[in-house]
Formats: structure tokens, C-alpha cells, sequence
């Protein structure tokens, strides 16, 4: 009992630091930013709410100004049985790319974020 409040208070604490800190979102002009916002339609974001990883993965996002649909695999029971189901085990962050017609699921916070720089830092 002791150890899972513990847990949910940290994870609350990071929750805060990262709204208290969270860096500024990329500036692009109006047409750039359409072009970044419809290719970010086939993107959704797989996470716990306090997840270090998550929080991590969200900042990335947040900086590189991507809106994202959040999916919350923890509380939504459709979400969470998506990510098992389709995605194929219950691990977060993880980052759904529909393109051209065909799914992929990406795993890991460093890939995800690397992927985001290298799909949006220019954009």
C-alpha cells in the first residue's frame, strides 16, 4: 500500500514538473504547420498518464508543436485492449503510424522521439 502511494505521488510530481517546465512549441508558419497537423492525423499516442517515458515522449511532441491523439491505455479499456490486441503487448509509450494504408506500431520512448525529430524538426 505504502509503495503504490508512493508510486502515483511521484508519478503526480512529475506530471507537475513537466507542466512547470515544459519547453516552448516550435514556431512554423501557418501553411507548415497544416502540412505537420495533417500528417499527424494517422498518429496516436499509446500512454499512462505519469509514465516518465510517456511524460517524456509528450514534451517531444508538446516542443515540436504535433498535435496527437492521446490514447490513455491505463483507464480506457478500449484503448488498452487496442494496444494488446493490435499492437500485440500492453507497453507504453507507444506510437500507432497509420500511413499508405498499413499500421505500424512503434515502441520505446528514445525511437519514438528520434522518429518525431526526424518526421517534424523541419517540417
Amino acid at each position: 500500500m505504502i509503495v503504490k502511494a508512493l508510486r502515483v505521488g511521484l508519478g503526480q510530481l512529475i506530471v507537475f514538473l513537466d507542466w512547470i517546465s515544459r519547453p516552448s512549441k516550435l514556431k512554423r508558419d501557418a501553411a507548415a504547420q497544416a502540412r505537420v497537423e495533417q500528417q499527424a492525423k494517422g498518429l496516436s499516442l499509446y500512454q499512462f498518464h505519469a509514465c516518465p517515458f510517456c511524460v517524456k515522449t509528450r514534451r517531444t511532441l508538446h516542443r515540436l508543436n504535433v498535435p496527437v491523439t492521446l490514447r490513455d491505455a491505463k483507464n480506457n479499456e478500449q484503448d488498452r485492449q487496442a494496444l494488446l490486441e493490435q499492437g500485440g503487448r500492453i507497453k507504453v509509450p507507444c506510437l500507432r503510424i497509420e500511413e499508405d494504408g498499413k499500421t505500424t506500431w512503434m515502441y520505446e520512448s528514445k525511437v519514438i522521439i528520434e522518429y518525431l525529430n526526424q518526421r517534424f524538426s523541419a517540417a
